[in-house]
């Protein structure tokens, strides 16, 4: 499908370009060590945190997938807000981010470490850095879907500018610059969606008059989904519920690092619930922006031969409702968000690398100066890597389909670990690495079998959701069978790094837990009326 767009795109493309590259430059005259570009821990207030922890997640992942998820499910896209982000959220702002800020773990396989031993940190950092990779490459292939939807470039042309770009401002300013750059991509991101979203509820006559024109299973998000038909069913409630709401979600919010990592820079404990707290805020009416022009496309532009691919429905919504301006402004903004998604994987994968990879395992005695350096050289090797695993997202038709094929491979797995190791005191080192190991294995043995044909599900995202059930239960029971048959750490060992083992004497805001209960009380509303 191709698209008309002005010269008025350049005009607002390169300025916003030149922009987040003089952000790196600025920012890197404060980045004079490994730590201050790697890591930036507690420096800066909540403000900034809470929308660098909103925007982080706001990439591909979003902007492209949830609206081509809407339009090729519907209204159920709006369980990836609220059973599927708002109710882990909250959990890992009240029982995990006390936990992490306490501990001395400077990145999430860190945790594992100091929580568990090397090997299960070795293993989770080289999954984490395959995860980082594809879903970098996942941010790559939407950016060139975009431009050569709209300017008709090639897919190596594309790759090739938009990693420049996020090379620029990575390698010069690190951490820092990727956060205040996100902030910078979400706003831009809102600004051109927001005209598309009011001009679809204005032509349909608001979110009942598009409820009325879709098919039912695809105008309810609960009522129309059997309760357990993998094979016959677009979704059913038990993948929803169990796969999505109880495993990816909480496995995706509570462990991923790209979004930890963001909430780990906030200048004190209270600062750092807050910052999941309050993007729980904004994330409960974040599918206005994305949800309504999918479904939108679903009704004027997907027609049952096929007339566009799903990963499309924004564009082709934007070309059909946007004048030359609003659509050069809304170019801009699905860049702005892929773009940001690019550079937070991109960025996170330098810090496993650099910190977890290389500097525990490979040269542990070298100077700061030439960990700095590895830091940046591996932001190369990160893009690089990025073009490579974009082709592999060429082969999906929908992204959120690949996204949760991805997440269920290893943050399922990933998040049973955590849960014990925070949660209890009798999970063994020995555990946490078999647990974690048999976890992705049973993740991808059944991932094969969908692939070969073996097992047959109603859907891609269904067989992702029944995934993260299968990796998440044999990575919990693995976990506990062995925890039974070896050696724990000693109490005095796990201080501070588990539940009953935190400081007693920081205790969590009353405001936060106010803000926390209403976001769960209008979470559930908002399920009762979009049944």
């Amino acid at each position: 499908m191709s698209f008309s767009v002005s010269n008025v795109t350049l005009v607002i493309l390169v300025p916003y370009l030149a922009a987040v590259v003089f952000i790196g430059y600025v920012v890197r005259r404060n980045t004079k060590d490994s730590r201050s570009f790697l890591h930036a821990r507690h420096s800066m207030p909540a403000s900034v945190t809470s929308i660098a922890f909103l925007a982080a997640n706001c990439g591909a992942l979003e902007i492209v997938g949830i609206t081509s998820a809407s339009a090729k499910y519907g209204l159920a896209a709006l369980h990836f807000y609220w059973i599927g982000a708002v109710p882990a959220m909250i959990f890992l702002a009240l029982f995990m981010m006390p936990i992490y800020h306490n501990s001395r773990a400077l990145t999430v396989p860190d945790f594992l470490r100091i929580r568990y031993n090397d090997a299960t940190h070795l293993f989770s950092s080289c999954c984490l850095a395959a995860r980082m990779a594809l879903v970098a490459g996942i941010s790559l292939y939407a950016i060139s879907a975009v431009l050569h939807a709209f300017l008709g470039w090639s897919f190596s042309r594309i790759s090739f500018l938009a990693c420049s770009v996020v090379l620029c401002y990575t390698a010069l300013g690190g951490l820092r610059a990727t956060i205040y750059t996100e902030i910078l991509q979400f706003v831009l991101t809102i600004a051109g969606v927001l005209p598309l979203t009011y001009k679809i509820l204005h032509d349909f006559d608001g979110i009942a008059g598009i409820r009325t024109r879709l098919p039912h299973e695809m105008a309810h998000i609960w009522t129309a989904l059997p309760w357990m038909n993998p094979t016959g069913a677009k979704l059913d409630r038990t993948g929803v519920i169990f796969g999505l709401g109880a495993v990816l979600s909480f496995g995706y919010w509570c462990t991923d690092f790209l979004i930890i990592q963001r909430a780990l820079t906030a200048r004190n404990l209270q600062n750092a619930i807050q910052t999941p707290l309050i993007a729980a805020v904004f994330k409960m009416f974040f599918p206005i922006l994305l949800v309504v022009p999918g479904t939108a496309a679903a009704i004027l532009l997907i027609k049952p031969g096929g007339a566009i691919q799903f990963d499309q429905a924004l564009t082709a919504m934007m070309s059909h409702h946007y004048g030359a301006g609003l659509l050069a402004l809304g170019l801009c903004a699905i860049l702005a968000s892929l773009m940001s998604g690019l550079a937070g994987n991109i960025s996170a994968l330098s810090v496993i690398w650099t910190q977890d990879l290389y500097r525990t395992y490979i040269q542990r005695t070298a100077t700061d100066k030439h960990y700095l350096l590895m830091g940046r050289a591996s932001t190369v090797g990160a893009c690089g890597l990025s073009m490579t695993t974009a082709y592999i997202a060429l082969h999906f038709g929908n992204l959120m389909d690949y996204q949760t094929l991805v997440f269920s491979l290893f943050d399922a797995p990933l998040f049973a670990s955590f849960l014990l190791g925070m949660f209890t005191t009798w999970a063994t080192p020995a555990a946490g690495l078999w647990g974690l190991v048999i976890g992705v294995l049973i993740a991808t043995s059944h991932n094969f079998a969908v692939r070969i044909g073996t097992i047959h599900y109603g859907s891609d995202l269904l067989a992702g959701f029944y995934g993260a059930i299968y990796g998440f239960a044999a990575s919990l029971v693995v976990n506990i069978l062995v925890s039974l048959f070896t050696k724990k750490k000693s109490i005095g060992a796990l201080a501070g790094l588990t539940y009953f083992t935190r400081p007693t004497r920081e205790k969590i805001a009353t405001s936060s837990l106010v803000l926390a209960g209403l976001v769960l009380i209008v979470c559930v509303a908002l399920n009762f009326v979009f049944r």
